[in-house]
């Protein structure tokens, strides 16, 4: 039986994941992920691709009381407000889409300037959902992870929080049985789903998911045994339209549908 053995969401973008017990999805996302995100000087986005070691900056934000926290590496916690709101700034998406914010007053953007060793805003956008990259789901069965560790001979991809993927699939019958869904709907707790298709793979599955810094070559081992799509995509996992919303938990099962 196919059930959710993790959750993942991250608050600001490119920061370290949460693993709740439950989240809830509405048809633009989860509730609580990707409420922020960083830009440059020139309100271009910043990501992990840029700068791998913001992943050890853990937020948390407190959807009640609108306040943020960002606990550092070291130590160090800086908290407050997250409506307290600035300049309005408009960020490319990978050349998908523009993303409307604005900019988040308080100690927020210096602290996390100071950490990266170079000038970084932190952003809200102006509607829910709107800082996903492509689809607001997205799923990757445990199955994939351990083929991808046997075919390479590592251990080093078993820890799959590289994928930064919301749902993590224990008990599919195969390899890459998600790669078999697209185009069908899956039922995940209360939520339905619709599978888009696969997702392409970027620099960050290169990247130590607790320090950032590069440690083992996941593009190449999956395009060894994978091959690529049109020539240049890399895929792992499969991304998911929210056709139903409702609330998911771990242990909950996860059925794909026919037709």
């Amino acid at each position: 039986m196919r059930t959710v053995s993790r959750l993942s969401i991250a608050p600001v973008k490119s920061l370290a994941l949460e693993h709740p017990g439950a989240l809830t999805l509405e048809t633009w996302g989860a509730v609580g992920n990707r409420s922020f995100f960083l830009v440059g000087e020139d309100d271009r986005l910043v990501n992990g691709a840029k700068i791998g070691q913001l992943v050890q900056v853990r937020a948390h934000h407190d959807a009640g009381s609108d306040v943020l926290t960002l606990a550092f590496p070291e130590g160090s916690v800086v908290e407050g407000s997250a409506g307290d709101l600035g300049a309005h700034v408009k960020t490319d998406f990978y050349g998908d889409h523009l993303v409307a914010s604005h900019a988040v007053e308080g100690p927020f953007s210096e602290a996390l300037s100071s950490f990266a060793g170079r000038s970084v805003r932190l952003v809200r956008p102006d509607e829910p959902g709107a800082a996903n990259d492509v689809w607001p789901a997205s799923m990757l069965s445990t199955a994939s992870v351990d083929e991808l560790a046997a075919r390479s001979g590592s251990d080093v991809p078993r820890d799959s929080r590289r994928f930064r993927l919301m749902f993590e699939v224990e008990g599919c019958a195969f390899p890459h049985e998600e790669d078999t869904w697209a185009g069908r709907r899956v039922r995940i707790g209360e939520a339905l789903l619709r599978v888009p298709g696969p997702i392409p793979r970027c620099v960050v599955t290169t990247q130590d998911p607790s320090t950032g810094r590069k440690d083992f070559p996941t593009l190449r081992a999956i395009k060894e045994y994978r091959g690529t799509r049109k020539g240049d995509h890399i895929d792992f996992g499969v991304y998911g339209e929210v056709l139903e919303p409702g609330v998911v938990r771990l242990g909950d099962t996860v059925e794909p549908l026919e037709g």
